[in-house]
């Protein structure tokens, strides 16, 4: 374990967490985590010891070169700190790293002891599952909760859902009991264009990041490769009229069931966020722009990992692993493609968890 001597005392910091594997369909969440630590130039400052809590016959070290130099690169969970400036500045807490393979207890306790130590606020855990959604309409994220409290201050959903869980719904859960407020977001990924990357339901999570914190996050590229990915997939969709017409099916259940929540509320909701854009102003809450000043001494690690470019996936019809909470799955799997008319019950589970039942894990 990294020692904390080189962190300074923190503004009013939030922790943002994702894991790769299980609950990260489509890699939407790890990336969103790893594109505020890019955009905002984060200090990694601890890393948990990986002989802990990772199997490297399922999780495998990489090795690589560093001017001939050969170096290995261990999975593990790494933590950093960004600092967003503006009227009121605030701290980000990122943590970003894979599902432990083992002792997930101990590997809570160790998380939430950074949170303690850092006097963090608020703890947002990022997930994405498997659903029945087309990939022509907007990503359907949930905000959920197991604080009855929280979920009526923060307008969130209160969990309840019940069944195999991951390390998002785990580690919510030791928030919960440890005092420390914790929400869950969860976005829905289409279930027959499950392949990372989806750059769509990651800038749909960052987008309900912003609405939930009250920051303004500077999205990149994100949005032009939003709509190439959705340009790839509609351009692979048109050459399968069997999938073409499932699409237009999730199409016609999405707009039958949503045409009632076009609500007053919702609508707010979206010029809230185009006041926050318009000439770069801050958002309503606390924060604004990052700043790049980097004073803060934090202490680097060098084997922070790097992102993949996004391209859009082809479709898969083919029937896989599924990658959503409530379903059993393969560690660092996402989950793969089914054939469109597969109406079993991974499309009725994802379908469910989709709608925002299930995906606060108990």
């Amino acid at each position: 374990m990294i020692e904390l001597e080189s962190v300074p005392e923190l503004i009013d910091p939030v922790m943002v967490a994702a894991f790769e594997g299980w609950n990260d369909a489509g890699d939407a969440a790890s990336t969103a985590v790893s594109h505020l630590d890019r955009e905002w130039k984060g200090e990694v400052f601890a890393a948990l010891d990986a002989e802990d809590y990772y199997d490297f016959q399922v999780n495998r070290p990489t090795v690589w070169l560093e001017n001939g130099v050969r170096k290995v690169t261990w999975p593990t969970t790494r933590l950093s700190v960004v600092r967003v400036g503006g009227e009121k500045p605030r701290d980000l807490v990122l943590v970003r790293g894979i599902e432990p393979s083992m002792r997930w207890r101990s590997f809570c306790n160790e998380i939430l002891g950074f949170a303690h130590e850092l006097g963090v606020e608020m703890v947002v855990i990022l997930g994405a599952l498997l659903g029945d959604t087309p990939h022509t309409r907007p990503v359907p994220v949930s905000g959920v909760t197991s604080d009855a409290d929280l979920a009526r201050t923060m307008d969130l959903e209160e969990t309840r859902y019940e069944g195999p869980t991951g390390i998002v719904g785990i580690l919510q859960e030791a928030c919960t009991h440890a005092g420390v407020p914790a929400v869950s977001l969860w976005a829905a990924v289409p279930h027959y264009v499950s392949q990372p990357p989806n750059p769509k339901a990651t800038l749909a999570l960052l987008n309900r990041l912003e609405d939930l914190i009250g920051l303004r996050i500077p999205l990149g590229e994100l949005p032009e490769d939003a709509r190439a990915w959705q340009v790839g997939v509609d351009q692979l969709a048109a050459e399968d009229s069997e999938v073409a017409e499932y699409v237009q099916t999730l199409e016609e259940a999405r707009d039958t069931a949503e045409l009632p929540e076009a609500s007053g509320e919702a609508i707010a909701r979206e010029f809230e966020r185009y006041l926050r854009r318009r000439d770069g102003g801050p958002g309503p809450g606390p924060g604004g722009h990052a700043t790049e000043s980097g004073d803060s001494a934090y202490l680097r690690d060098p084997s922070s990992g790097r992102t993949r470019p996004p391209k859009p996936p082809r479709p898969e019809a083919g029937p896989g692993q599924p990658g959503q909470p409530g379903q059993p799955g393969q560690p660092g799997q996402p989950g793969q493609g089914k054939k469109p008319d597969d109406k079993g019950d991974q499309g009725d589970q994802g379908s469910d968890e989709a709608s925002g039942e299930s995906p606060g894990e108990e």
